[in-house]
């Protein structure tokens, strides 16, 4: 099959998106946070429990995952619920949350 130089193209920009969202991944304690995520939303105090991540690193990476869309924020009153909704990030974060996160029988 003969690929075209527009297609080389196309394919050279979606690998770099893809490499820019997995470098955004490639820190051990932003994927524990996203696969505490995966499974719904969670305040602030729950994934600091559940993670073992002190502050201020939670909240460091709290903002760094946020900042990059990986994550969406609500407020209902003095809590912060974090939660995945980038539909790419939630389907990579599934695969990996089966691969490594889950609890294993």
């Amino acid at each position: 099959m003969f690929v075209t130089a527009q297609q080389i193209m196309q394919l050279n920009e979606l690998a770099s998106e893809a490499a820019t969202l997995l470098s955004r991944l490639a820190n051990p304690d932003r994927l524990l946070i996203l696969c505490l995520l995966v499974n719904g939303e969670k305040n602030v105090s729950q994934i600091g429990e559940e993670s073992g991540i002190v502050q201020p690193t939670l909240s460091q990476q709290l903002t760094v995952l946020r900042k990059d869309g990986l994550v969406q924020t609500r407020r209902s009153g003095k809590y912060v619920y974090y939660r995945l909704e980038n539909p790419d990030v939630l389907a990579i974060m599934q695969t990996l949350y089966q691969v490594f996160c889950a609890p294993q029988e």
